[in-house]
């Protein structure tokens, strides 16, 4: 569905996005198309007059949107879209969409470190690969700069598990070995695997939208196929996760 009216631009705060009757869609500044909420990107004006981005969708004031790909982002900035949105009242930094990236990255490492916090990831190869036979694993996940022949026989045996007709494994490996020690309090983690619970779904989700942002993909990359299968790419150019 198309739509043009600039007085749709922008949202009524988040008191409006939580209404009973509150659009499930918005108008993306990029496409000009009415899109899923779930499927894009809030933006607020700050008190500085910056454009800021609202994973949460709870920041106050007016918000604006466009779809969750860096390329519409981009599109938007190429545009003065967010200007014209905000009455002249918002400036985008030139940086915004490394901005997102970054805060994207950091919420599934965040939603990573919960799953362990749950009990629900297992490191060591004995052990991961103990759980793969056993058809127990939801998401392998390889550090980026994991080597790749201990990834070709994980990925192999996940394979095999599949074929006998185990829940597919998805793949994740976006982040650098240093990282997945932070996140999970060990050290030297070059492979893990996360069991099926409610926390492996949340992270696996933060994941799917890192990839749509990136690749504008919605998943399938893996070594299957499906939406049970997502291969999120490595650690883009210009991602700061500090």
């Amino acid at each position: 569905m198309l739509e043009t009216l600039d007085e749709d631009e922008t949202d009524g705060g988040p008191r409006s996005l939580g209404a009973a009757r509150a659009p499930l869609s918005r108008l993306c500044l990029a496409t000009r198309r009415v899109t899923p909420v779930e499927d894009m990107l809030r933006f607020v004006a700050g008190p500085d007059g910056q454009i800021v981005p609202d994973l949460a969708r709870r920041l106050p004031g007016r918000g604006a949107w466009v779809s969750a790909t860096r390329a519409d982002l981009e599109t938007a900035l190429k545009r003065k879209a967010f200007g014209r949105a905000f009455k002249g009242k918002g400036t985008a930094a030139p940086d915004l969409a490394d901005l997102v990236d970054a805060l994207l990255y950091k919420d599934a490492r965040a939603a990573l470190s919960l799953a362990n916090k749950a009990g629900k990831v297992v490191t060591g190869a004995t052990k991961i690969e103990a759980a793969l036979a056993a058809g127990d694993v939801r998401v392998l996940l390889h550090a980026a700069d994991a080597r790749p022949d201990g990834v070709r026989k994980l990925n192999a045996l996940a394979r095999q598990v599949e074929n006998a007709g185990a829940r597919p494994v998805s793949l994740i490996d976006c982040f650098p070995g240093i990282e997945l020690d932070l996140a999970l309090g060990r050290s030297n983690v070059v492979h893990a695997a996360l069991l099926a619970h409610p926390t492996t779904e949340g992270f696996l989700g933060r994941c799917l939208k890192l990839l749509r942002w990136r690749t504008g993909a919605s998943g399938g990359e893996g070594h299957g196929q499906g939406e049970d299968h997502a291969h999120v790419p490595g650690r883009m150019q210009g991602t700061d996760t500090e």
